[in-house]
Order: structure tokens, then C-alpha cells, then sequence
């Protein structure tokens, strides 16, 4: 991992993670380029409807705010996570859908 991803980590888990955690998600760095992060949402929080919401008022704003020079905006790359698909097959099968 080079120095900047780091810095983006240490931040993430200092800052973001946690608060995350305390809604049952997190976040996970899917690729940085030209000062621009690009994340995933884990967890309860993928495919969550507040996510750009959460993205704004969290995850960019700690980022910006302690490394201006490194990230100038949080771009939320929009997924489904595993443990969502394997929920959906899950109650799919219990109830013969």
C-alpha cells in the first residue's frame, strides 16, 4: 500500500469506520485517482438510500477536512454487496419464490 492510501486508511478507520459500525456498515476503498476516492458500502449501508447523504456529511467531509491536498471529493461506486445477494436468495428459498 503506498504512503497516500495510508493516510486515506488511517482516516477511514479513525474517522468513518466507526460511525459506520455504529449503523451496522462500513466502507471500503474501491480505487483512488486524480484526487478523487471511490468507495464501496459494506454492510447495512449498501445500497442504503441515505448513502450519498452519508457520503457528504461523513466520509468526504473527514477526508477533505484532514487531507485537502490528497482527496478532493468521495465518489460512492453503487453495488450490491454479497451479504445483501445471499440475503435475497435466502429468503427467497424459505418462502419458494
Amino acid at each position: 500500500m503506498n504512503e497516500e492510501m495510508k493516510k486515506i486508511e488511517a482516516v477511514l478507520d479513525e474517522k468513518v469506520r466507526p460511525m459506520l459500525r455504529s449503523h451496522g456498515g462500513t466502507v471500503e476503498v474501491d480505487h483512488y485517482e486524480n484526487g478523487v476516492l471511490y468507495v464501496k458500502m459494506l454492510g447495512q449501508c449498501a445500497g442504503c438510500p441515505s448513502a450519498d447523504l452519508t457520503n457528504e456529511t461523513v466520509i468526504e467531509a473527514e477526508l477533505v477536512k484532514a487531507l485537502p491536498d490528497l482527496v478532493q471529493k468521495v465518489v460512492v461506486v453503487q453495488n450490491v454487496s454479497d451479504e445483501l445477494w445471499d440475503m435475497a436468495k435466502k429468503l427467497l428459498r424459505e418462502h419458494h419464490l
